[in-house]
């Protein structure tokens, strides 16, 4: 999310930070190569160049220039301006009675992938969320939404096969609403292909007859430059009332981003940062300028373990850790718990100065973590809780059942045991966490 931009603009402030004093011509010389990074993340122009305006008349102010730290007060320059610039006007869902929430984009997006990650997320939150299929030009969509309701447990309305009107599905799904007593009822529409004259009068005609709390454009974070004419187009005819980026995880610039934000003035509410219906998250414009910036967002790491962790398994893992009795079973079950954070690429993100770790690759660290996933699973029960057992016949058979290497499940076997030895002694245990915060983490591959 962001890598390209956010390692191009690291190394800008970097060499700000370096100077001890700066001048006119240094903070010229930064903000050149802050606005080809926007323009590189594919930021449309006109939205970079207000952006490099702001940040230059506020930079070159005399209090600024003569700090004693006036590279790093650039860089808090920076960061505000981005908060701004990603919509520090960030606002909660509105769900007034009858709660109605309209979905609206191209086609490909992600609309009825959002929508029901969208109902997720509200029930969770204590809502009882409905969704109803308006998508009447792609009939797998209706498919798709009822399977994905199914999983998560929310009720899906369908309209009747062959249907073509996608006001009389509203009208019907009114009163189905009411019934099923939901108070967040979620409209899936259709797309299409490109932008056209029939998908805007069809939903804005849905959108009258809804006149629904939130108006929602969703939209692909690698739409790139095409971003702005699609917020302009959608945002003139339907009032759109948040935003919601997809695929944010998979997109290394990110530009639309910073652009439909500044076309539409009206923020991003929600980001999808994975393919799973849970990888779906409340937009935070701070937090995200901070992982930009390499600072990091310890706040919503703690959020992401708070949710993912269970209390009472975090506790029995203490016990375990602190009295040496720590075995492989709860090593994978460790790796389970850390699965359920998100990819490892986000989690490093999100830690201050290692959203761009040089010499690390999340990619090669997630492939290490499913080599040892998948020797652990090779071993029986009584194999993970002692380890000991594991003599030369029985290491093979592993090595052959999970697809890796005699020499992987002795690196793996001989780590584990250092790691239990140093349990035991806690004196120890302090003096190796030290000499590890100082080690090089790709040390750590198998």
């Amino acid at each position: 999310m962001f890598s390209q931009l956010s390692d191009r603009l690291q190394a800008v402030f970097k060499d700000l930070r370096g100077h001890g004093r700066i001048s006119e011509s240094n903070v010229t010389d930064a903000l050149r190569e802050v606005r080809m990074a926007l323009l590189e993340a594919d930021v449309h122009f006109d939205v970079a160049k207000r952006f490099i305006a702001n940040v230059r008349e506020k930079a070159l102010g005399a209090e600024v220039l003569r700090s004693v730290t006036p590279g790093q007060q650039i860089v808090k320059i920076f960061h505000d301006e981005l908060v701004t610039l990603l919509g520090g006007d960030a606002a909660p869902l509105q769900l007034a009675k009858p709660g109605r929430i309209l979905m609206a984009g191209l086609h490909g997006a992600g609309k009825t992938t959002s929508a029901a990650k969208l109902a997720n997320w509200l029930r969770k939150q204590g809502k009882a969320p409905l969704l109803v299929a308006c998508d009447l030009q792609r009939p797998a969509a209706i498919d798709q939404l009822a399977t994905l309701g199914e999983q998560i447990g929310v009720p899906v309305f369908r309209p009747q096969p062959g249907e073509t009107d996608v006001l009389r599905v509203a009208r019907e799904s009114v009163a189905w609403a009411e019934e099923q007593r939901g108070n967040a009822v979620i409209y899936d529409t259709a797309g299409r292909l490109e932008i056209d004259a029939s998908l805007i009068e069809e939903v804005r005609r849905l959108r009258e007859f809804l006149n629904p709390g939130e108006v929602l454009l969703v939209c692909d974070a690698a739409t790139g430059q095409q971003a702005v004419s699609v917020a302009e187009h959608f945002h003139g005819a339907l009032g759109v009332t948040g935003l919601v980026l997809t695929k944010l995880d998979g997109d290394a610039r990110g530009g639309a981003a910073l652009s439909m934000r500044e076309v539409t003035r009206q923020p991003i509410k929600f980001a999808g940062v994975g393919e799973k219906i849970d990888q779906f998250e409340v937009f935070h414009p701070d937090r995200l300028a901070g992982r930009i910036l390499g600072m990091g967002d310890v706040v919503g790491l703690v959020e992401k373990a708070a949710e993912a962790i269970d209390e009472e398994e975090a506790l029995r893992m203490e016990r375990k850790l602190r009295t040496a009795t720590f075995d492989l079973e709860d090593f994978l079950s460790q790796m389970k718990m850390m699965r359920r954070l998100g990819p490892l690429e986000n989690l490093l993100g999100m830690l201050p100065g290692l959203g761009n770790l040089k010499g690390f690759s999340a990619s090669e660290g997630e492939k290490q973590m499913s080599r040892v996933e998948a020797i652990i699973l090779s071993m029986t029960r009584e194999e993970r809780q002692n380890p000991d057992l594991l003599n030369a016949r029985r290491r093979q058979r592993i090595a052959r059942g999970s697809g890796t290497s005699v020499a992987e499940i002795n690196t793996l076997l001989q780590r584990f045991g250092q790691m239990r030895k140093l349990m035991k002694n806690a004196g120890k245990m302090k003096k190796w966490m030290a000499q590890a915060r100082g080690a090089n983490l790709s040390g750590t591959n198998l």
